[in-house]
């Protein structure tokens, strides 16, 4: 299909806010760049969680048992690079030449922005189909918003999880039960409307709250920035190119190529990236309730929060 570019002529050059979700939730995981994986065979590399172990007592002034050796037992998750999303677009001479006044703007920036979501997609896609431990339920109608979170908190806290770096992210129709909550920090009253710039709606039960266009509606997940990891690496810029480079949009690398087709007298700009995402499963893990060693090969840093919306 043919570009549209409309001519200046007709456009009001006023500033309008450009129907766009906002990228958040890859400020939120765990990154991987090109440095971990320059030189990784099956351009993988392994992630390596360290072992749990619990002292044990020992008899007092008697001497009647030897000590109990334990294993140690790293856990290894791998993480691969094994997406290539990209955007392509040709330009005619024609409409270099008459229709289009910023090339940036009007050219570059979409298809950026187009790599950008597909990446983020590829995190909410994870955070969808990870084998969660625990799930906490959301009934808009009955449940307090901060009680759900208390409930997840917990949950994480059971699993022994870092207390830092914990959010609680969510789609549009959980943000809106949230914002209900009167324990929830307005923004007008906190002094500053950052918050809304940033798709930060507050900080609840020790969660940084977010909200993600990503993420389905009645989406949430509560988990610590180590449950998903995610690699996201620029190719590089081939020295046939005319043109080329590698930058960071929204703390995502990609990579820019332009060069110009004679068999059809056009430009051609491509915008791409290399990418992986996976959730992090703990293999072996101490069992909170029993405080023993199990084998548990699912996702103990997050929670799933299944919200169930008001009639």
């Amino acid at each position: 299909m043919a570009n549209t570019f409309l001519k200046p002529t007709v456009i009001n050059r006023t500033a309008l806010g450009l129907l766009e979700r906002e990228i958040v939730l890859p400020n939120t995981v765990w990154k991987f760049g090109e440095a971990d994986f320059r030189g990784a065979a099956n351009d993988t590399v392994t992630m390596r969680l360290p072992a749990i172990l619990t002292a044990r007592d020992y008899e007092w002034r008697t001497r009647n048992n030897p000590i109990v050796v334990d294993d140690i037992t790293e856990i290894p998750v791998p993480i691969a690079l094994d997406k290539h999303p990209y955007s392509a677009v040709a330009v005619t001479d024609e409409q270099l030449t008459l229709d289009i006044v910023s090339f940036a703007e009007q050219v570059l920036r979409p298809q950026v922005r187009a790599v950008a979501e597909k990446l983020e997609g590829y995190i909410a896609t994870t955070l969808g189909t990870a084998p969660y431990k625990s799930t906490v339920t959301f009934a808009e109608a009955t449940d307090d918003p901060y009680k759900v979170a208390v409930r997840a908190r917990r949950e994480l806290n059971k699993n022994k999880v870092p207390f830092s770096d914990r959010f609680l992210v969510m789609g549009a129709d959980v943000e809106a039960a949230f914002l209900n909550s009167d324990k929830l920090v307005k923004v007008n009253e906190s002094g500053s409307d950052s918050a809304l710039r940033d798709a930060v709606i507050g900080r609840l039960a020790g969660f940084t709250l977010l909200t993600s266009n990503a993420l389905p509606a009645t989406a949430a997940y509560a988990y610590h920035r180590s449950a998903i990891a995610f690699a996201n690496v620029a190719p590089a810029v081939p020295e046939g190119a005319a043109m080329g480079a590698s930058e960071t949009y929204e703390g995502l690398a990609m990579r820019w190529l332009r060069d110009y087709d004679p068999n059809f007298l056009r430009d051609r700009s491509v915008t791409s990236a290399f990418a992986g995402v996976t959730s992090v499963n703990d293999g072996p893990l101490i069992d909170a309730d029993a405080d023993t060693q199990v084998d548990d090969p699912s996702n103990v840093r997050a929670v799933k929060i299944t919200f169930t919306p008001a009639p």
